[in-house]
């Protein structure tokens, strides 16, 4: 063997978390003949649920890259060569991956698309080509303005989820109205002393999580899932809290771990951190996945309620609206009164396969009981 050869280092496609055997290359942050330092960005990858950054594992220069941009590659398999600064590079042209496809040499190289490989399904010798590519790519523009492009794989994995989840389960909607006036109040006393104490805001989302993470261990049915067979339903003694945030890459529901074990202040830490990591590409894949029970706060834009769609195969999902100052009429002391109250919406969606409606009015009457009267400035300490 040379000593040219020693100085090659294979990069690979690294474990990118569990149940995930493969990633499409969407784009070179360096090319052939670039420097590149040991951990430095050298590519993105995108999976079916989250979009990183492969670094390179030495510091050195950037001699062939060995998978093109819109290909999909497995867990393992050999995406570049780096050598050592001191040798000079054999070619540093991009080598296609053997299994990448080879273009029509009659149509134009921007014109042809890509053709991913999948994971083989059970029971079958050889991938099928997958004709989506990974990323937004603008095809045709005509003179009257519009624009088509390819959709990015995580939006087509979105859509994909949604509509299998319809398909899957009988799904209902259940909507009550909540007087949050109590926490209103205990945010208004206490938010400037848990900012400066934590460096987060105190929102309304980690009150209404503790409140469903409350009532979830009352209603174990809605921290469930069922068998693909609908023939056994699993009731979980834990809680991992998926929380939907919105980003620039598409919905994402990063999962907290074991909520049921954490205070208002540790609900807050926990969101602010998944939302923060999520909007910023650097959530893992593992944290992406098994959850028990999914909230959404589908008011953070103002809407008032939503019908939130279930992330299968959990049996149920919370959507919590925005809060609103209303004039509402109260009784005191027997007399009607109308005062200006904080009123919010909840709408959970349920699998009416397992969850009856009375089920789900149970659940949701727990969730508004500990909302209007199950709070105190003890639970922000």
């Amino acid at each position: 063997m040379s000593t040219e050869q020693l100085a090659d280092t294979i990069v690979h496609l690294p474990a990118l978390g569990e149940s995930i055997d493969e990633g499409t290359v969407t784009r070179w942050l360096k090319q052939p003949g670039d420097h590149v330092t040991a951990e430095e960005p050298l590519l993105e990858v995108a999976t079916d649920k989250v979009d990183t950054e492969i670094p390179s594992p030495v510091t050195g220069v950037l001699r062939r890259i060995l998978a093109e941009e819109n290909e999909v590659v497995a867990v393992g398999a050999e995406l570049a060569v780096i050598g050592d600064i001191g040798t000079e590079p054999m070619n540093t042209a991009v080598v296609p991956h053997e299994s990448a496809p080879t273009a029509n040499p009659s149509l134009p190289a921007a014109a042809v698309p890509p053709v991913p490989v999948t994971t083989p399904p059970s029971g079958r010798s050889s991938p099928e080509p997958d004709p989506t590519p990974a990323v937004a790519v603008q095809l045709t523009s005509n003179s009257g303005g519009t624009v088509v492009e390819k959709l990015p794989r995580i939006r087509q994995t979105i859509a994909r989820r949604m509509v299998e989840s319809l398909q899957v389960a009988a799904q209902l909607t259940s909507v009550v109205e909540v007087d949050v006036t109590a926490i209103a109040a205990l945010r208004a006393a206490h938010k400037d002393d848990f900012h400066t104490r934590t460096g987060i805001k105190l929102s309304f989302l980690p009150f209404f999580a503790k409140a469903a993470i409350t009532a979830l261990s009352e209603h174990r049915v809605l921290n469930a899932s069922l068998d693909p067979d609908v023939t056994e339903v699993s009731f979980y003694e834990h809680c991992h809290l998926g929380m939907a945030v919105d980003s620039e890459r598409g919905l994402m529901v990063p999962v907290i771990r074991d909520a049921h074990l954490m205070s208002i202040e540790q609900l807050a830490r926990a969101i602010a951190d998944k939302a923060e990591r999520v909007r910023t590409g650097t959530i893992s894949p593992d944290e992406l996945s098994g959850g028990t029970f999914t909230l959404t706060n589908t008011g953070s834009r103002g809407a008032l309620f939503d019908t939130p769609i279930i992330n299968q195969p959990q049996t149920g999902i919370l959507g919590t609206g925005a809060v609103v100052e209303r004039l509402v009429p109260t009784r005191r002391d027997g007399q009607l009164c109308i005062d200006v109250r904080s009123m919010a919406y909840l709408s959970l969606s349920y699998d009416h396969r397992i969850v009856d409606g009375a089920d789900a009015a149970r659940f949701l009457g727990t969730v508004k009981q500990t909302l209007e009267h199950g709070f105190t400035a003890a639970d922000l300490t």
